[in-house]
């Protein structure tokens, strides 16, 4: 048996990690799955890659045969049955749907799955489909992207994943919590809408909306909450501490952006500036809930 057969018969899976789709829900895993052949990603116009319920990547078989120059020929057997010929140089390959048996050439070759057909595309593993003609398949987990080469070339991704801060998402939601309860009345020792907010019981109540246990008094919140980010740093989300009583920290409010911030006053919930005449002198730190 030539190399190319073995190395056929020897096609392992391409597994992604933490991603396990069933195949019946291929035409809804418009998923982070991508191909590409040497510096370009495939186009695929519907039905998009997926990996399948054995951890196998399947592939649109036509748009990833015909970028690599090869011929499909598609053909309806019967209601359930479907066959699909690929050719490219001297190699020919019959694919049949339901079967995990190839013909390459005159060879039978078992594949790692079944050739299926979902919503009229025949999907093959692409592993197989690779490195029946010969070329390098890698996988790039990071992005999830099985990169063929048909040159011998090593090709850096096409795509990158975008990075999710997950910090700033969950901080732009403590702003828009709080800014649900402006005008609520101020209350000494209060903690709900119903009965008013104190500054450090308004700041509590609404990290508890996400999930966020904090103590009942700024000061124990300056020392023991978070980490501290300088001034220069701050972020929406973000516990901003002021001292009011001369002493010690004795006041705090939620970072909004654009250097103003949310507290519970003595007027009720408002919105003030970092840098006005009465709180900018009174700033004394700030700490970062969620990093």
């Amino acid at each position: 048996m030539n190399n190319l057969l073995k190395s056929v018969l020897l096609s392992g899976a391409i597994v992604a990690s933490a991603l396990i789709l069933s195949p019946d829900y291929a035409s809804a895993a418009t998923s982070s799955v991508k191909v590409q052949i040497n510096d370009s990603l495939v186009s695929f116009p519907d039905e998009q890659p997926f990996i399948d319920s054995k951890g196998f990547t399947q592939v649109p078989v036509r748009m990833v045969a015909e970028k690599m120059g090869a011929s499909v020929k598609y053909e309806k057997l019967s209601s359930s049955k479907s066959k699909v010929t690929i050719k490219k140089g001297s190699t020919t390959i019959v694919l049949k749907s339901g079967s995990n048996i190839a013909m390459v050439g005159s060879k039978q070759v078992v594949m790692d799955t079944s050739m299926r057909i979902v919503n009229g595309r025949a999907f093959v593993p692409v592993r197989f489909v690779s490195e029946t003609f010969g070329y390098t398949l890698k996988w790039d987990a990071k992005n999830k992207i099985a990169i063929i080469s048909t040159n011998g070339k090593n090709y850096a991704p096409a795509w990158t994943a975008p990075v999710h801060n997950t910090s700033a998402s969950k901080g732009n939601q403590v702003v828009s919590i709080a800014k649900q309860y402006l005008g609520t009345k101020y209350t000494w020792g209060g903690s709900s809408p119903s009965t008013g907010f104190d500054c450090s019981g308004y700041v509590k109540y609404v990290y508890g909306k996400m999930g966020v246990n904090l103590p009942h008094s700024s000061q124990s919140m300056h020392n023991n909450s978070g980490k501290p980010v300088s001034k220069s740093n701050l972020k929406p989300g973000d516990l901003v501490f002021f001292i009011t009583n001369k002493v010690s920290t004795s006041h705090v409010g939620i970072y909004i952006g654009d250097n103003k911030f949310i507290s519970a006053t003595n007027s009720g919930v408002k919105i003030d500036s970092l840098n006005s005449s009465y709180w900018g002198p009174k700033y004394n730190g700030a700490n970062r809930i969620f990093y």
